[in-house]
């Protein structure tokens, strides 16, 4: 009888994972000027202890204009380069679980205020605030400052800085690059329908909505080392009639399959307050399945999945090959293990934790973890 399928190794491209659970990137809004902390040596040591097979790195600005907040993590000059080298050389001294990063820029959605201070866009010309910009001038709410419509120069600028950013995460070390196109940031602010209403090459049909992301993909693939995955997290759909929907979402993965991506994260919403979502446990998968029906390229399945049968049956019947957690990861750091004792199956943890677990129970953890 085989074990759980959520479980098994999982290849993505060389990179090899021991099972099919994904951290994904949670922003924590806790560096200075882009720079990484030592929050975030605890934060991210913390879940490289948890078994599961990856963890993303939060989104990551390529340009300090990208930033959602004056508090989000950068990767754009030799200091923020530093301070995340300084953090992936303490989480590696203790655990050797792959870590990937997310490369984003916020476009029409940057210069926010930190969530728990109520993340209000701050105005330009405000303290922590800077003028924003998009495929065109539109807000993403009547009451923000517009921004500015990117032209050919700000457009070039913007893929320049993706590529100079994968070749640092290169330089790094990292395992896998992930591309931040949902979510209402601007790649996929130039996706959608609702927010791109250029006239030029890069906006009107869908060919032209997609190029940047396409032309971001083939800047990052060719300056992060081959050998190492690229990847895409998308919006499966904008939940808002008139904007991208799961058919665009599946000619858009085709697209990045043929140009060689090695998996895409399908995720929704975003980019525009009028969404209505049909919020419960695994209210995305389904846009997942369909892009996984469409493709041949694997496919990560994330949104309020939280259960360890549910998390399995994903997997099991196709409907992604693998699953993303986030807030689950937040709330229950070790949920990999407690998915791992309820499935009958094991994960690696620190030898200085086994103790945790009776005896009867000890055949729960693999080989410890480095150490």
């Amino acid at each position: 009888m085989s074990g759980p399928k959520l479980f098994e190794p999982f290849a993505a491209g060389r990179l090899r994972l021991a099972n099919r659970i994904v951290i994904a990137p949670m922003c924590m809004y806790s560096a200075q000027d882009g720079r990484m902390t030592d929050w975030h040596v605890i934060h991210l040591g913390h879940l490289a202890l948890s078994g599961a097979g990856l963890l993303t790195i939060e989104a990551t600005a390529v340009l300090p204009e990208g930033r959602i907040t004056y508090g989000d993590v950068g990767l754009w000059d030799d200091e923020t380069e530093a301070a995340l080298a300084r953090t992936l050389e303490a989480v590696r001294r203790w655990s050797d679980m792959p870590i990937a990063i997310q490369l984003a820029h916020a476009g029409r959605k940057a210069s926010t205020e930190k969530p728990w201070l109520g993340g209000a866009q701050i105005a330009p010309d405000a303290r922590n605030g800077w003028r924003t910009v998009a495929p065109s001038a539109l807000p993403f709410a009547a009451h923000e400052h517009a921004p500015t419509a990117l032209d050919r120069g700000g457009i070039a600028r913007v893929v320049d800085a993706f590529a100079a950013a994968a070749e640092r995460a290169g330089r790094l070390g990292i395992d896998a690059v992930q591309i931040h196109g949902a979510h209402g940031y601007l790649i996929h602010q130039f996706l959608s329908p609702l927010s791109n209403r250029r006239e030029d090459d890069y906006g009107g049909p869908l060919e032209n909505r997609a190029r940047l992301a396409l032309e971001v993909f083939d800047a990052v693939r060719k300056a992060f080392p081959a050998e190492r995955p690229v990847t895409m997290r998308v919006s499966g759909t904008d939940w808002v009639e008139g904007g991208w929907d799961v058919g665009q979402t599946i000619a858009l993965a085709r697209a990045l399959e043929a140009k060689g991506c090695d998996a895409i994260h399908v995720s929704s919403g975003g980019l525009d307050p009028r969404q209505a979502i049909p919020v419960g446990p695994g209210y995305q998968v389904p846009l997942a399945r369909a892009v996984k029906q469409a493709t041949s390229m694997p496919v990560v399945a994330v949104g309020l999945i939280t259960e360890y049968e549910h998390a399995e049956a994903i997997v099991s019947t196709g409907d992604a090959d693998l699953v993303a957690l986030a807030r689950a990861m937040l709330y229950d750091p070790r949920w990999p293990w407690r998915a791992a004792a309820h499935l009958g199956a094991k994960v690696r943890a620190p030898e200085q934790y086994l103790r945790c677990q009776p005896h009867t129970l000890r055949d729960l953890f693999a080989v410890g973890a480095k150490g």
